[in-house]
């Protein structure tokens, strides 16, 4: 059985989610296994009910008060306590942070590693093999799951479309299993969570994207992407150049060292391409480029080019 963990916060599903779930149903298909969806907080039963529109065998839920703000002590327990009730063979994560807070810490409860960021999968000999970049996506390295279960891996926001989840007829069955959290066992204090800045966007929850690179040549023409923007009713995103010349802030940047994002539309406006941007909009359902650099790695990836000045 493949275990997938959701992510929620103050009962809104993070969208990556979705992707674990499509990861883990493309899994359970070539290993002729089932899936089951866990969904951990407290009072969180319309999340459970959002995820049952997934084709699997269980939304399991945990919900216990202790866990209604996010701790990673409190995590940690109840996950812990859920593989060893649900024994399942892989246990998948979206990579967001908070799994890379608290999910190191469960996969060594079960004296196994945690395989992070990854971006492909397939069955080889019966046994898993999961690839994942190196060296800021200069290549992919291919890792061999082996030994006794759970293994365990978070899965890179973008490695899969949220529109290939397989959707069932009808929702799938929801249960509540029982966890026993000790609440002073929790050391840490929750907090609002970290904003940036008041400034701050989330791209990865944008529905169209308009990004600009080098190729606009000047500050002085962003007033007319921002207007495309606008019409579009967009979100501006950027290259790392342009933020490197302080056109835009650092929340702008999309890829290996900004945001992943995985939109409906990307428009990219004078971007080459390069393999550190690729890597953070390969994800989108619709890329857009206007280029006229007929050589620009963009033009792989795009599923439509307009070669026109700007």
């Amino acid at each position: 059985m493949i275990l997938v963990i959701a992510e929620q916060r103050e009962g809104v599903l993070n969208n990556a989610s979705w992707e674990a779930v499509a990861v883990a149903q493309e899994l359970a298909e070539s290993k002729e296994g089932q899936v089951k969806v866990a969904i951990v907080g407290s009072k969180v039963d319309s999340v459970a009910g959002e995820l049952a529109s997934a084709k699997v065998a269980e939304v399991l839920v945990v919900d216990d008060p202790a866990l209604e703000l996010y701790t990673a002590d409190g995590f940690v327990e109840a996950v812990t306590q859920l593989i060893q009730a649900e024994s399942p063979e892989i246990v998948c994560f979206s990579h967001s942070y908070q799994t890379r807070d608290f999910a190191p810490r469960v996969a060594t409860r079960h004296h196994r590693c945690l395989v992070t960021d990854c971006v492909g999968l397939k069955v080889n000999q019966e046994n898993l093999v999961l690839s994942r970049p190196m060296f800021q996506g200069k290549f992919l390295a291919d890792i061999t799951m082996s030994g006794s279960a759970p293994h365990f891996a978070s899965f890179q926001i973008g490695a899969r479309r949220v529109d290939s989840v397989i959707r069932g007829e009808v929702n799938s069955p929801v249960r509540h299993v029982e966890v026993s959290i000790d609440a002073s066992m929790i050391r840490q204090s929750p907090e609002a969570p970290f904003k940036e800045t008041k400034q701050a966007v989330d791209l990865t929850q944008a529905e169209r994207i308009v990004a600009v690179g080098r190729g606009i040549k000047g500050e002085e023409h962003l007033p007319i992407v921002q207007e495309l923007v606008r019409l579009l009713e967009a979100e501006l995103a950027s290259s790392r150049p342009i933020c490197d010349a302080g056109w835009l802030p650092m929340d702008r940047q999309v890829g290996s060292s900004g945001q992943t994002v995985t939109p409906r539309l990307y428009l990219a406006l004078g971007i080459s391409g390069a393999i550190q941007h690729l890597v953070g909009m390969k994800g989108a359902r619709t890329i857009v480029a206007i280029n006229k650099d007929r050589e620009a790695p963009i033009y792989e990836v795009a599923d439509y080019v307009i070669d026109r000045d700007l």
